[in-house]
């Protein structure tokens, strides 16, 4: 018998209300990268100095694994620039704290794929923005597609079997889904489709980028044929062009099941919005990670009944929940506004208006010169 029939709120709706501790945390390890990818969500490049030391990074493993924390999704920059990241690894390991470690690959070779294929509770992202040098180099960088490509050889070769190829889903590449998906099936991968949202350096390149209204049609029904393909959150919005919902969250679970940690130690509400606006604590404070999910003040106001704004009268609201927080933010949208990416076009109203300045991440640790290597 459902929860709705005994009288219990749906698990959805549980979430909305947030929970004791986060489903995954994302975790940015790092600001330094050997890449300058034009949509870099965290603006990555030059490292922090202030970033947290490998003692501190056990702390909050400590902390999570206490919270019975599910995973943490780590990330950068390129977390695998830290010389202490594999031995981090152990002891997320050690504390039954699952991995998954997003990469583009670089330090990925023959070695530590088999110490990584050896390694328990781990789970590895290659990530790739197109199926083709042509189509991924001009995004992430030249030579980055042989790389990536390169490192998926490594971790076949060691025996891992089930890393992911994530893909930013822009204009660019939506010609390439089924390549992607035969790629993935080549390497016995799974493929993970994420959106692009405005943030960091691609608030500059979002308006080329995006997908287009014919696009998000294409998509919404190539994920409905393609059940095995991993989204997380990224694509509720699209629920609004049919009665049939795309698998994954479908809200927007910010400071309600996920949060980000970022190399200093400042948590944010959602890994796509590293702005003042949704910076919630930092775990150097007292108390730690687990007073900023559970007191902090921002994270509270996000876990209130939220009403529909501008969206109430549209008879999709339950189904998109008025879209992408992170993509009406740094497009200058309100945020109880429609998406921008409305699948009805209701926020073409507002993108149309005078430019103003677009609001920008708070952090920004871009360098002009890169290497893949």
């Amino acid at each position: 018998m459902s929860a709705e029939l005994l009288g219990q709120p749906k698990l959805v709706d549980r979430f909305k209300l947030g929970l004791a501790a986060p489903i995954c945390i994302t975790w940015e390890l790092t600001y330094a990268c050997n890449l300058a990818c034009v949509h870099c969500l965290s603006s990555s490049g030059r490292r922090d100095p202030k970033e947290l030391s490998f003692d501190e990074c056990v702390g909050v493993v400590d902390e999570l694994a206490a919270m019975k924390v599910f995973y943490v999704n780590i990330g950068g920059g390129e977390p695998m620039i830290r010389s202490d990241f594999m031995d981090l690894i152990d002891v997320c390991v050690d504390r039954k704290v699952g991995v998954k470690f997003s990469t583009n690959g670089s330090r990925i070779n023959a070695s530590n794929a088999v110490r990584l294929s050896n390694t328990d509770y781990l789970d590895i992202q290659i990530s790739l923005d197109g199926a083709d040098a042509k189509t991924n180099d001009p995004i992430r960088g030249a030579g980055t597609f042989d790389t990536a490509i390169a490192a998926m050889d490594h971790l076949a070769s060691a025996g891992f079997e089930g890393f992911k190829i994530s893909v930013v889903a822009t204009r660019a590449s939506m010609h390439q889904l089924d390549d992607f998906y035969a790629l993935a099936n080549r390497y016995k991968a799974q493929l993970r489709l994420t959106r692009l949202r405005p943030s960091g350096r691609a608030v500059d390149v979002w308006d080329q980028l995006h997908p287009t209204q014919a696009d998000q049609r294409t998509l919404y029904h190539w994920l409905l044929d393609h059940r095995d393909v991993l989204t997380g959150d990224s694509f509720f919005h699209l629920n609004a062009l049919g009665d049939t919902p795309l698998d994954g969250l479908n809200l927007c679970g910010a400071g309600r099941v996920v949060c980000l940690i970022d190399p200093v130690g400042d948590v944010y509400a959602c890994p796509f919005v590293i702005h003042d606006e949704f910076l919630a604590g930092n775990v150097r404070n007292p108390g730690g990670f687990e007073s900023v999910w559970t007191n902090s003040e921002l994270f509270v106001g996000l876990r209130e009944p939220e009403s529909a704004g501008a969206c109430t009268s549209c008879g999709s609201y339950d189904a998109c929940q008025g879209g992408c927080m992170a993509a009406k933010l740094f497009t200058g949208l309100p945020l109880d506004g429609p998406d921008p990416e409305c699948v009805l076009g209701n926020a073409e109203a507002a993108l149309a208006a005078p430019v103003v300045l677009r609001p920008r991440s708070s952090v920004d640790h871009s360098r002009r010169t890169i290497s893949v290597r």
